[in-house]
């Protein structure tokens, strides 16, 4: 796990706007996206549209919208964030 994919997946406990993690995480927005991309590649992450709707993980359509989405850590993920994976 890289350090960028730590410190995001530190953010994604609960769920969090790509706004929020723009904000408080000290990453370039090629560098956050690059990195949310790779999480969920590695389905460590999930994607969603709203609050109460999850996406399936379209890299064509990520690329297009990533900023209006939500993320959320998943078990893998924070499987993977605690050392466990």
């Amino acid at each position: 796990m890289t350090n960028n994919e730590f410190e995001v997946l530190d953010e994604l406990y609960f769920l969090q706007s790509y706004t929020y993690l723009a904000k408080t995480l000290e990453l370039d927005d090629h560098k956050l996206k690059t990195t949310l991309r790779q999480l969920l590649e590695k389905k460590w992450v999930k994607c969603f549209a709203s609050p109460m709707e999850e996406l399936d993980f379209e890299p064509g359509k990520f690329e297009n919208d990533f900023w209006n989405y939500y993320y959320l850590a998943s078990k893998e993920g924070l499987l993977a964030h605690n050392g466990n994976a």
